[in-house]
């Protein structure tokens, strides 16, 4: 606590005995709009000093440690842990300084989160009675309730139910106009309804079951939606309706790749052993280098160019996808590249990414190749340009050159290791050729990994 503040305390010491104030949720990024309570780390009741960790919030995108900015005593806790879809800015606790009356908190918690009171619209003052009475119409003196209107019948002859008969009829789709009535003047009851037989020459197909649709459901779960999987679902469903995204697939040879990838793993210890996709984000990195036109964003008055490749990774976590980063990827190494994408993904699935370890970026990676994907097209994430989708390593017998070995010549063909990739585009920023260009950089790159090291 700063001497100017101790000094204040001493002189004000009255009048901040109640000097409660409310802590409302932060926004942790640009884009967030609303946040969960995920834990709070402090009680009510509790002291708490700088940099001491009060909340994890959930945001869209991971959940992050919000640290005190001062020293004080959290009073009284609005949301609870668990709680969601709170709007930034609204109250979560009541906050106070040390030696302040607590006294008070309950009730000012209650009115932080009350909401503000509606304005009643005003009514518009009636008119005092005319002192000349016109005279009434006829249909005026006719007194009585209003007679019910109903709708779905047809018009002409008037076709009399019981409510219990109508609902019935609605339910199993049994036309009334067909049924004779049993009832008192020629009304159509229940039994009317429930005796009746559909022509003969009515097509069985049509024919609706008498059990209520609710019944027929099988058994099921309603999941809660959280904040990320929300985000997900309105940022994908606002990318594939708005950008026009176009396909371009190459199929690739790993062979030469995948042999210099086990020369260099023999020499590394197993956590540091290097995994196809690291050998992906470096070739990304080259291409855009080669191809900077697709390091872009589209900004609606502007097509931004990026300098720097700042490859995002897609990685699944038990709560949705993330994509975390790795900066300026042309610069570094592949083990460098490894080490990092190892240590991101391990904080993506814990929910301990920091705000800018997935903010931003400049291109997308989605690789589904570990798990037997022969083939599939991923959604560009706004405002990024691009996005790369990677499948399986798949055996692919392919006929022989004039330079193939030996052994390959006499039997005609050859085993290649194809790997299929797929860019997905915005062709507002890229368009088809330079998408093309693109993929032929990259694929040189990853079927002459050496060129790596160049």
């Amino acid at each position: 606590m700063s001497l100017a503040r101790i000094l204040s305390r001493g002189l004000h010491h009255s009048a901040r005995r109640h000097a409660l104030s409310k802590f409302s949720m932060p926004a942790m990024s640009p884009t967030m709009t609303e946040g969960g309570i995920s834990a709070w780390k402090k009680n009510e009741g509790e002291s708490f000093s700088v940099g001491d960790v009060l909340l994890e919030i959930e945001t869209d995108k991971a959940t992050i440690d919000v640290e005190a900015q001062d020293d004080g005593v959290l009073a009284k806790i609005i949301a609870s842990d668990g709680a969601k879809n709170i709007s930034v800015g609204s109250p979560i606790a009541i906050i106070a300084e040390q030696g302040d009356d607590l006294s008070g908190a309950a009730e000012f918690a209650k009115q932080s989160s009350a909401p503000p009171p509606r304005e009643e619209p005003s009514q518009p003052t009636s008119a005092p009675p005319s002192s000349t009475t016109e005279p009434s119409s006829p249909a005026q003196h006719q007194a009585g309730p209003p007679k019910s209107v109903d709708r779905d019948l047809p018009k002409g002859d008037r076709i009399f139910a019981s409510p219990i008969a109508k609902k019935i009829a609605l339910e199993r789709g049994i036309p009334l106009a067909q049924l004779n009535g049993s009832g008192p003047d020629g009304r159509i009851i229940r039994s009317d309804v429930e005796s009746y037989t559909p022509p003969s020459s009515a097509s069985t197909t049509t024919a609706s079951p008498s059990l209520p649709i609710s019944t027929l459901d099988p058994p099921y779960t309603d999941i809660p939606v959280s904040n990320m999987r929300r985000t997900i679902g309105q940022r994908l469903s606002k990318s594939k309706q708005e950008v026009p995204h176009y396909y371009v697939t190459v199929e690739i040879d790993m062979g030469r790749l995948l042999k210099l990838r086990e020369v260099f793993n023999q020499k590394l210890d197993k956590p540091d052993k290097l995994s196809v996709n690291d050998f992906i984000v470096k070739g990304v990195a080259l291409a855009l280098r080669d191809v900077p036109e697709a390091n872009s964003a589209w900004l609606g008055e502007s097509i931004r160019l990026y300098a720097r490749a700042d490859v995002s990774v897609a990685v699944a976590t038990p709560t949705g996808l993330i994509t975390p980063i790795v900066r300026d990827a042309t610069s570094k190494g592949l083990a460098a590249i490894s080490a990092e994408t190892k240590a991101l993904a391990k904080k993506a699935r814990d929910g301990k990414l920091k705000g800018e370890e997935y903010q931003g970026g400049t291109f997308t990676i989605s690789n589904m190749g570990m798990f037997g994907v022969d083939h599939f097209t991923a959604i560009v994430n706004p405002p990024q340009a691009c996005i790369l989708a990677v499948s399986s390593t798949v055996p692919t017998l392919l006929p022989v050159g004039p330079d193939a070995a030996p052994e390959d010549a006499a039997r005609g063909f050859r085993t290649a290791q194809i790997m299929k990739v797929t860019l997905s585009a915005d062709h507002r920023v890229v368009d088809g050729a330079l998408g093309a260009r693109w993929l032929s950089a990259f694929k040189a790159y990853l079927e002459n990994p050496l060129t790596f090291m160049l």
